[in-house]
């Protein structure tokens, strides 16, 4: 979801890159089930936007209900491609991010 978003914003390219992000935790906790042939609906934000690290949170929605049937949380430390060693959120990457940034 999240590469889906900084790809379609022309900040990420999967392969090439120099910066990746790396994710070191996660969190669910699930409300209701979501079963076939449901719809599933996912909602992302960023809860926290650091200097190499952003904590991006998600909700999941069964179809057209407006209350989280799931909600989670993960969070990306941002890498030097090459030698894995964190790294400053490229410019670019970041105004993206901010876009997606819950309001405080």
């Amino acid at each position: 979801m999240v590469n889906e978003y900084l790809i379609r914003s022309d900040v990420l390219h999967i392969e090439r890159s120099p910066v990746i992000g790396l994710v070191v935790e996660t969190q669910c906790r699930y409300f209701e089930p979501i079963t076939f042939p449901d719809t599933v609906h996912a909602g992302l934000r960023v809860a926290r936007l650091g200097n190499s690290s952003v904590r991006y949170e998600v909700g999941l929605f069964r179809n057209d209900e407006e209350t989280a049937a799931a909600q989670g949380h993960f969070v990306h430390v941002y890498v030097e491609r090459e030698s894995c060693k964190a790294t400053a959120l490229p410019p670019e990457m970041r105004q993206a991010l901010k876009r997606i940034r819950a309001k405080s």
